[in-house]
């Protein structure tokens, strides 16, 4: 079962001034979250995210109630109900734009407005940003005082809309504002597209919530991350033009649980780690297996792909680069080749979610449809200690490559659970994809911790493990040549031996006083 994140935006358009609060249900069975309030407007934006997994072949329920907050209770019922609607995740989803518009229903005879609700899939991006802005010289709009300015930032949509996703305090009174540093997801501000545009709108506080607009910017998550050594000035457009300024932008990556348990290859705990007494369950797996399969190669020269990493220098996150860093000449000169672009790729970049299989597959598939004759066989070795969270893609990627010279190996290495890799190893069931099933069995899975010698014997471990993964390739090579009726080549002539030759007495003689 493969699920996306999505995040859920939420405007209305009611017909009542009063002060609003959403409550959200989800599948109708429990409470799943509330906006804030929003008091004086008829058409409130609410700035609070509801984050949901998505799955595809669910029917996933919601309802929306709206409510006009009486006091500070948290019982529903102590407020007026003003409306509410239903629909699925899936029809946000599938609307145009992701964007769903349904009116508002529950008092009969009365017209309750309009709800508009928006979805976008989260990126994996994990980084958090902390800004801090000033104003300077900032528009006059109050009669008896200066301004009472605050910043609202709004995020663009793939449609060219906005939406806003962060609001900044009140500065009473100035025309000077120095606003408080906040912390913000960067996935919040742009879902992780780093040249998104970013639209803030400057304004004064009215008591009655019709706030005077002073002026807007725009600006990217880019723009603004390279001001963390420098201050960075926009120009506020509107009648007149007022300036605010970045103080400071910090960034931050929050580092979650298997971080801390695998992603420092430096730490003991990472199943990278690299001890200078023994080698990790990957090299192991690279040795084991590399050492028999390099003795059927020609040349001893293997490409070495990773995937599930940050690269330098700009941190883009890549699931196919070159072990050896170089993407136009990914090959390593023998198994040793191979551990040694390893461990000097683990110095360079920086492990990271989430875990994608079909990459690399398709790139050994490319290789493979190129050389259909029986001349070349390729064997893609795949070690992981990850949930794979490209299935469906993957499934889809070895159903077409099935009918390639190739097969997979799959190492499974570490204490996760690889119930989907098992799902893989089509022994039991032919893996299919689409309705489309694989034309022969080409992955073989194990997990590298059930043949590890107990009493530590290293050797012994990979013997183990090389002997199991390798038992099917054979018979797989075999079934793709018989299949399309390829013949063996004509054998070498045989070996004959050449007579000895005469040896001159000069140089007999000579070997003699040595």
């Amino acid at each position: 079962m493969c699920s996306n994140i999505f995040i859920l935006y939420v405007i209305f358009k009611p017909l009542n001034n009063v002060l609003f609060s959403l409550t959200i249900f989800f599948q109708f069975l429990f409470q799943f979250g509330r906006t804030e309030v929003i008091d004086n407007t008829l058409n409130p934006d609410f700035v609070r995210k509801f984050i949901l997994d998505y799955f595809f072949e669910e029917r996933q329920n919601l309802r929306f109630d709206l409510y006009d907050l009486d006091s500070k209770s948290d019982n529903l019922s102590k407020h007026d109900f003003l409306g509410q609607a239903f629909c699925t995740l899936g029809e946000i989803v599938g609307s145009l734009g992701s964007r769903l518009e349904k009116p508002l229903i529950g008092i009969p005879g009365k017209k309750c407005g309009t709800i508009i609700v928006r979805a976008e899939e989260l990126s994996n991006c994990r980084e958090s940003v902390m800004l801090q802005f000033c104003g300077n010289k900032l528009d006059k709009k109050d009669f008896f005082g200066k301004s009472d300015p605050f910043l609202v930032f709004y995020r663009s949509n793939e449609d060219g809309s906005y939406t806003i996703c962060h609001k900044t305090e009140v500065v009473k009174n100035t025309l000077d504002p120095v606003w408080q540093a906040f912390k913000i997801p960067v996935r919040a501000l742009c879902n992780g597209d780093y040249d998104r545009s970013i639209k803030v709108e400057v304004y004064d506080w009215d008591r009655d919530g019709g706030h005077d607009f002073i002026g807007e910017f725009s600006t990217s998550y880019r723009e603004m991350s390279r001001s963390q050594s420098q201050f960075h000035i926009y120009e506020v457009i509107f009648f007149t033009h007022t300036l605010v300024t970045l103080l400071s932008c910090l960034v931050d990556t929050e580092l979650s649980f298997l971080d801390y348990i695998r992603g420092n290859p430096s730490q003991p705990t990472s199943l990278h780690y690299m001890s200078p007494y023994q080698l990790n369950d990957y090299a192991m797996a690279l040795r084991a297996v590399g050492e028999i399969i390099q003795d059927y190669d020609s040349d001893k020269m293997f490409p070495a792909l990773g995937f599930g990493a940050k690269l330098p220098p700009d941190g883009r996150v890549s699931h196919e680069f070159a072990l050896n860093g170089n993407p136009q000449n990914p090959y390593c000169s023998g198994i040793e080749g191979v551990m040694e672009a390893y461990y000097q790729s683990l110095k360079s970049v920086r492990l990271y979610g989430p875990t994608h299989f079909s990459p690399v597959i398709n790139h050994v598939a490319r290789y493979a449809s190129a050389v259909m004759d029986g001349s070349q066989y390729f064997i893609l070795l795949i070690i992981s200690d990850g949930v794979i969270t490209d299935m469906a893609q993957t499934k889809e990627s070895i159903v077409n490559a099935a009918s390639l010279p190739m097969s997979i190996i799959i190492v499974g290495v570490g204490p996760a659970e690889f119930d989907e890799m098992i799902e893989l190893d089509g022994d039991e069931e032919r893996i299919s994809s689409q309705g489309r099933y694989a034309e022969r069995d080409i992955v073989q899975f194990v997990p590298f911790r059930d043949y590890i010698d107990r009493r530590g014997n290293h050797i012994l471990s990979m013997a183990r493990l090389a002997k199991e993964v390798l038992a099917e390739i054979p018979d797989q090579f075999l079934s793709y040549m018989r299949t399309r009726g390829i013949k063996p080549g004509p054998l070498p002539p045989p070996y004959t031996p050449c007579p000895p030759q005469a040896i001159h007495p000069l140089l007999t003689r000579r070997v003699s006083r040595i």
